[in-house]
């Protein structure tokens, strides 16, 4: 692909949160951009009020005629490996012999024409990649991002410069695609267990990134929180960070408080120390998330003190910790936690803040292998919550896996006040129910219902 010489993009899962960023990006390069994705969304609504044209139905006669004519190099075929492969549009091209690229592919050659800034974990990327976005956006100017997120100060999960030097990018492990990235600077938040219907076992996740850690340039630096669990041998500098000083790491925080749910803390590094930094995006993983963005903003030399005021400008990512309503009677919040190490940092950060409320969690299981591969583990994050409300397994690409369900992962829950409630039911459910701490989470569709909840407890509760 010759990205300078495309005209037509067509993207295949374009509503995708990586997808999607590519089509902006392609939109702003002046390309005609479409897609195809199976559900409409916030974010394809933005994109097609944007003027991208947008399918949800899987016809060949639902692609536009400009598309089915194969122009080579001035036409790229786009497609994320989440789409079934049974997709009548993505088969279409392929019968059709259009040069055809993975996500991953299209991103890496539009990241090699910069300096790249990759930032990989199981946890924490796509808050650590926003901040830092946000922190070298705001402060030297000259970056673009690709985002995993809807970042609030942004509205968007591509931010552009006319003059980039850098191109700051989540660096996804699901299906290797980190491993198309060249960075400069690396970032691994965390190494936990994940898409194992991807890797087959833990090793073989950690494995691959040590893979991602040696792709770093010879000049690079490789920021790596204390827990993850990568082979470093023959990267020349590396960087270790935990939120309290320990043995073997260079980075860490101290005197940290919560002032009125904010966080305050001092950074400490071998690059300089910042006193009195004010996180407004609640959660001591938060705090850690921010060791490792500051320690890139001083990498590529931004000041201190603009560094501090442009942290506390910060106001997070849409579906992380996201208030939806925040009063004296009442808050909800959603989250896009999935994994049973996010739940259990999302809870505690709740509890942290609202150390004297009722907590309820709404939580929506994404996919089954998943629920399989960490029932135990979802099951001892959710117990933590004071009230606990299952959904049904959101199965995204996957088929039902016999004997795992929500009703199984309700039983091993250790908290007698869980329920089982059916989407349809899911309203009425919290119109019976006294509410002071609500909290959505999953990554699924549970998104569709957080209008729906809103509209309903600002009527109940007169907010």
């Amino acid at each position: 692909m010759k990205i300078e010489k495309l005209k037509y993009v067509y993207l295949v899962g374009i509503g995708g949160i990586g997808m999607s960023a590519l089509a902006r990006y392609f939109k702003h390069l002046g390309c005609v951009v479409a897609g195809y994705d199976k559900t409409e969304t916030e974010l394809t609504k933005a994109l097609v009020k944007e003027g991208i044209a947008i399918t949800y139905i899987d016809l060949i006669s639902r692609i536009a005629e400009t598309f089915k004519t194969n122009l080579n190099e001035e036409m790229a075929i786009i497609y994320t490996p989440a789409i079934p492969k049974d997709s009548s549009i993505l088969n279409y091209f392929k019968n059709q012999k259009f040069e055809m690229f993975k996500r991953s592919e299209v991103l890496g050659l539009i990241a090699s024409n910069y300096k790249t800034i990759a930032i990989a974990g199981t946890h924490g990327k796509t808050t650590t990649t926003t901040l830092t976005s946000h922190l070298v956006s705001s402060i030297l100017g000259n970056c673009h991002a690709f985002l995993g997120g809807i970042s609030t100060n942004f509205n968007s999960n591509l931010i552009l410069s006319n003059y980039a030097k850098y191109c700051i990018v989540e660096a996804d492990e699901f299906d290797r695609s980190f491993l198309t990235l060249n960075p400069e600077i690396s970032v691994i938040t965390s190494t936990d267990a994940d898409h194992l219907d991807i890797y087959g076992n833990a090793n073989s996740l950690t494995d691959t990134y040590s893979l991602f850690a040696k792709r770093l340039s010879a000049s690079g630096t490789l920021i790596a929180h204390a827990n993850a669990n990568i082979r470093t041998g023959g990267i020349n500098k590396v960087l270790r960070y935990n939120i309290e000083k320990k043995d073997g790491i260079q980075i860490w925080a101290e005197n940290i408080k919560v002032v009125n749910g904010s966080f305050e803390f001092d950074y400490i590094s071998p690059l300089g120390n910042l006193e009195g930094v004010r996180l407004n995006v609640p959660g001591r993983h938060n705090v850690e998330n921010t060791l490792a963005a500051i320690t890139i903003a001083l990498l590529l030399h931004a000041e201190k003190e603009r560094i501090k005021k442009s942290i506390a400008s910060f106001t997070g990512v849409k579906r992380r910790f996201e208030y939806i309503i925040k009063t004296e009677k009442l808050v909800y919040i959603d989250d896009y936690a999935h994994h049973p190490t996010e739940i259990e940092a999302f809870v505690n950060a709740l509890k942290e803040v609202y150390p004297n409320k009722k907590i309820t969690g709404i939580f929506q299981p994404h996919l089954y292998s998943r629920t399989r591969d960490f029932m135990q583990g979802f099951a001892d994050s959710l117990g933590k919550l004071d009230e606990v409300v299952l959904m049904n397994i959101y199965p995204a690409r996957e088929l039902p896996i016999e004997g795992i369900s929500s009703q199984a992962l309700l039983e091993m829950i250790p908290n007698k006040n869980k329920y089982l409630v059916d989407d349809k039911n899911l309203i009425e459910f919290i119109k019976n129910r006294d509410t002071e701490i609500l909290a959505t989470i999953g990554a699924g569709d549970i998104d569709k219902q957080i209008l729906p909840i809103k509209n309903t407890l600002i009527e109940k509760y007169r907010v």
